[in-house]
C-alpha cells in the first residue's frame, strides 16, 4: 500500500450499530424511516439531535450521518451515541447536498428525512408525518410540516406551509427541514443537484412540478436553529431564481423581479431582528 492509500484509509472513519450486524428492515406494519444527517464541526448542538432522534415516539427509525471530515470533537459524539446512530462515517465532501447523496446511497428507509446536526425533532414528529401518509387516499411524495426558528433560546418565527403549485413555484413555501421523502421520489427524479450550495432542496422538489404530492401537518415538528447558510447568505435567491428558470417555474424578468423582492425583506428581517 502507498503513502496516499495509506493517508485516504486515515481520512475516512465510520462506525454505528450497522457495522454490529444491527441492520434494519422495512415491514408492512412499521415503515423504515430514514433520518440523514450532515455535520461538520457540529459537536456543541449534535447532542440535542442525537436526543430529540432517541426520544421519538416512533421506533422504527434509522439514523445516518455524513460527517465531512471535522476537526472539533464531532467524531467523540458520534462514537458516544452509537446507541442511537445506525450508521456514520467521516471523510472530507464536497458540501451538503453531497454529503445528502451519500446518505441516500445507505438509505433502506422506505421514507427518508434530511435533519440537520443543530435542529431537532419534536417527540411525536415522525409519527405525525406517518399518520398523514397512513389517512392519505393515494401515495404521496412528501409530508411537511412547520419548523420554529430559534437562536440560542430566542424564539424567532415559525415557517412551514402547505404545499400548492401556484405558491411553490413562486417560493420555498414547504419546511424542507425534517420532512419525510418517500424514497421512490429518488427512484423518479434522482439525487440532488451539487451544483447547488443552497438552494437543492427547492430545486429538488421542482422537477415534479405540479403532480408532487404533499401531504401537510399543521404544527411545529423541527425545532431549528437559525444561522444556517441560508439563512446567511443571499446567494439563496440567485440559486433560488436559477431552480425556478431550470423547470420552467418563471420567466427571467419575473422571476428576477421576486428575487429581488425576496432579498429585499430578507434584508428587512435581519434589521429588524426576525
Amino acid at each position: 500500500m502507498n503513502a496516499e492509500s495509506v493517508s485516504c484509509e486515515r481520512s475516512r472513519l465510520e462506525g454505528g450499530r450497522q457495522l454490529r450486524g444491527g441492520n434494519k428492515i422495512n415491514n408492512n406494519e412499521n415503515p423504515l424511516v430514514t433520518v440523514i444527517t450532515s455535520t461538520f464541526n457540529a459537536a456543541l448542538h449534535l447532542p440535542n439531535a442525537a436526543r430529540s432522534i432517541r426520544e421519538q415516539t416512533y421506533h422504527h427509525v434509522e439514523w445516518i450521518v455524513i460527517d465531512g471530515g471535522s476537526k472539533d470533537e464531532t467524531l467523540d459524539v458520534l462514537r458516544q451515541n452509537e446507541g442511537v446512530i445506525d450508521y456514520w462515517i467521516s471523510e472530507p465532501d464536497h458540501g451538503i447536498y453531497d454529503a445528502w447523496n451519500k446518505g441516500l446511497r445507505l438509505a433502506r428507509g422506505e421514507w427518508i428525512c434530511f435533519l440537520g446536526a443543530d435542529d431537532q425533532f419534536m417527540p411525536d414528529a415522525i409519527e405525525s408525518m406517518l399518520d398523514v401518509v397512513n389517512e392519505s387516499p393515494e401515495p404521496l411524495d412528501l409530508v411537511s410540516g412547520k419548523v420554529q426558528l430559534y437562536t440560542g433560546t430566542v424564539q424567532r418565527r415559525t415557517i412551514g406551509k402547505p404545499w400548492t403549485w401556484e405558491k411553490f413555484r413562486k417560493y420555498m413555501c414547504v419546511a424542507h427541514v425534517g420532512a419525510m421523502h418517500n424514497a421512490a421520489f429518488f427512484k423518479r427524479y434522482g439525487p440532488f443537484d451539487s451544483t447547488f450550495r443552497i438552494a437543492g432542496d427547492y430545486e429538488l422538489l421542482l422537477r415534479a412540478g405540479p403532480s408532487l404530492k404533499a401531504g401537510f401537518v399543521n404544527k411545529v415538528l423541527v425545532r431549528m436553529e437559525m444561522g444556517g447558510i441560508s439563512n446567511q447568505d443571499t446567494a439563496v435567491f440567485r440559486e433560488t431564481f436559477r431552480a425556478r428558470l431550470k423547470h420552467g417555474a418563471t420567466t427571467r424578468f419575473a422571476g428576477a423581479v421576486g428575487a429581488a423582492w425576496a432579498r429585499f425583506k430578507w434584508y428587512v428581517r435581519r434589521l429588524i431582528g426576525y
